[in-house]
């Protein structure tokens, strides 16, 4: 399905920092399709600084690309169920405790209420993983998300098969292709991939 001005986007982010780079420009890509982009910050998104930037500059380089203040707790996350405000919703990225605790239906975040909101509306919802241990303990909340309906994959692989052996990846440059069949209630394809392996 085509994206335009007829479609509102919900993007959430969670707490991996060292993909915050790539998934800007993913966003910078929704944007020019004319859909309206809604940024929503979990808590460690907001509150956490790294050596890959700090969280404020972070959140306020996002709000100025989308042009839209984000929504940045729970309160404010929560009537997105009954407005039916989101076509869609991204979590990209999406850290391993936040896919561990959306496959156990807790809603302790604005990011994770989002994603209740949109599971409450038969409106899908777009995973771009990154986490270090999607191949450990968090295997089985992905193979549990995977067959869950209305969550649809941004493809995935190993980002560092020989470092840690453990750590699965999204493309971020995937994001928007997912998003298009992800509104049409479909799976892009592959979901499995082969991602550059570092020397």
């Amino acid at each position: 399905m085509r994206i335009d001005e007829r479609i509102t986007i919900g993007f959430a982010l969670t707490g991996s920092h060292c993909t915050y780079h790539e998934v800007f420009p993913e966003i910078e890509k929704l944007v020019r399709t004319q859909a309206q982009v809604i940024p929503i910050f979990s808590q460690t998104m907001q509150m956490t600084s790294t050596r890959f930037g700090e969280a404020q500059v972070w959140a306020s380089r996002i709000e100025e690309l989308v042009d839209t203040k984000a929504i940045r707790t729970i309160e404010e996350a929560e009537p997105l169920g009954p407005s039916k405000r989101l076509d869609v919703l991204v979590i990209a990225p999406c850290t391993g405790s936040t896919l561990s605790r959306l496959a156990r239906a807790q809603t302790d975040s604005p990011v994770l209420m989002a994603a209740k909101a949109m599971m409450r509306n038969d409106r899908p919802v777009v995973i771009a993983v990154s986490t270090n241990d999607g191949l450990g303990l968090n295997f089985m909340n992905i193979a549990q998300l995977m067959t869950t309906k209305n969550l649809f994959f941004v493809p995935f692989g190993q980002d560092d098969p020989r470092g840690k052996i453990n750590s699965l990846v999204a493309n971020m440059e995937l994001i928007l292709p997912t998003v298009e069949a992800a509104l049409e209630k479909k799976q892009y394809q592959p979901v499995l991939i082969e991602r550059k392996i570092p020397r």
